[in-house]
């Protein structure tokens, strides 16, 4: 038996990818695992904002496409940058434990965000992380960073930036971890929908591979996926709109956290639910509906008018 895993070319997408390969080995020792790597169109736009150019379906589309064409037989994604639609014929299979989901801060020169002073300057290109550092610090600059790990570190350290930030988990995978001076928890800054999952994707149909690859299903981290993914799909959200939704499991109860704002973090809506793990969609939908009752619904309304 043979499985053909398709991959972007970066360091991360490769060991995400080179992880999965070493796993299923574990667990089956002859199968043979290779590795398909593929250029998406998010890799080729590097000059322009995800917002303005499609936002998260741009890691993904030309990986499907070869899984559709049988070319692959699996995805390895960082599910955070994975649509909550799926082509027909195509679906989330298998969910690995969560690695750290918090964001972290860089710097070459300071130690956190409150020690930037006034006018520093800032790099991300991720709303959430912007209107969320907004809230905090409407005194400094925060511009747009793009490219793999490499090369926003390097844009750092070049001193194009005073500060970035990147998820964490992305660094502890690439073994980067002492290039960061913090990480945020999770209630100052709340990470991006599905942060630190790996998700693989499959052909609904092809029984075989998904029997294989299902031993590394994580039911928990499936659990907790399920239901910020759930949130995200009722806002409609991908890269255009600032919002957040972590998960997690605390003595048996789902709690959801949630967050939406406008562009620049004056209009803010946050709330907490808890209920069951038995339904972790209906949970996330159920947050979801009580941002947009909150007053979130005018304020996505106006983010999506903008970008037509």
């Amino acid at each position: 038996m043979k499985i053909r895993i398709g991959t972007r070319k970066s360091k991360l997408a490769l060991w995400q990818a080179n992880y999965v390969a070493s796993r299923l080995k574990e667990h089956f020792p002859q199968l043979e695992v290779e590795l398909v790597k593929i250029t998406t169109k998010g890799d080729k736009i590097l000059d322009v904002p995800l917002a303005k150019v499609g936002g998260k379906g741009l890691f993904v589309k030309e990986i499907e496409e070869a899984m559709l064409r049988g070319e692959i037989d699996i995805a390895v994604h960082s599910l955070k940058d994975v649509p909550t639609y799926f082509p027909e014929g195509l679906g989330l299979v298998a969910v690995t434990e969560r690695e750290d989901p918090r964001d972290a801060f860089l710097s070459v020169k300071y130690s956190s965000i409150e020690d930037m002073p006034e006018g520093a300057v800032l790099g991300t290109s991720s709303l959430r992380r912007k209107a969320q550092i907004l809230q905090k610090r409407k005194d400094i600059k925060i511009e747009d960073l793009r490219g793999n790990v490499d090369t926003r570190i390097r844009k750092l350290e070049e001193g194009q930036y005073d500060g970035i930030i990147l998820a964490y988990a992305g660094l502890k995978r690439l073994e980067l971890q002492d290039k960061v001076k913090k990480v945020f928890d999770t209630d100052y800054m709340i990470p991006a929908v599905a942060q630190g999952f790996l998700g693989i994707e499959a052909r609904l149909n092809d029984r075989q591979t998904i029997e294989i690859v299902s031993v590394l299903n994580h039911m928990e981290s499936e659990i907790r996926a399920r239901a910020e993914r759930a949130f995200l799909k009722t806002l409609e959200g991908g890269c255009q709109v600032p919002l957040a939704g972590y998960a997690e499991i605390i003595n048996g109860k789902l709690k959801i956290t949630g967050f939406v704002s406008d562009l620049e973090g004056v209009r803010v809506f946050r709330d907490i639910i808890e209920g069951s793990t038995d339904a972790p969609e209906e949970l996330g939908e159920k947050l979801a509906n009580r941002l947009l009752e909150m007053g979130a619904r005018k304020v996505l309304e106006e983010i999506y008018g903008e970008g037509n």
